[in-house]
């Protein structure tokens, strides 16, 4: 039989290493558009600084996702109102920065 305690403890391992993951993810993407901006300071083009723009968004939302599913595996395995709320912000963090990429990449976010 398995003991309901260490099942909950490995669910809460694979919900950090999960999380882990999509951290990495962000200082990985971070990390390279910041490598980029810095290679491509002199040069002054706006395409450049779209591109790294959109590169970094979509950095930061593929390491939102994996931070959202970590939260939701957290709340399976342990139901809160508290998990709740963390799970709801992050969610919402993550469809304010989908719908701005999403008009970035649509080129309706120029400004006129």
């Amino acid at each position: 039989m398995v003991d309901l305690e260490m099942l909950r403890q490995i669910v809460f391992g694979v919900a950090r290493a999960v999380s882990a993951l999509g951290l990495l993810v962000v200082v990985w993407g971070l990390v390279l558009v910041i490598k980029d901006f810095l290679l491509e300071f002199l040069d002054d083009s706006p395409k450049k600084k779209v591109t790294l723009r959109q590169r970094l968004g979509a950095y930061l939302v593929l390491g939102l996702e994996f931070i959202i599913a970590a939260n939701i595996i957290k709340t399976v395995a342990s139901p809160d109102w508290n998990q709740i709320a963390i799970l709801a912000v992050i969610i919402g963090l993550r469809l304010v920065l989908s719908i701005s990429l999403g008009l970035e990449l649509n080129g309706n976010g120029k400004k006129k």
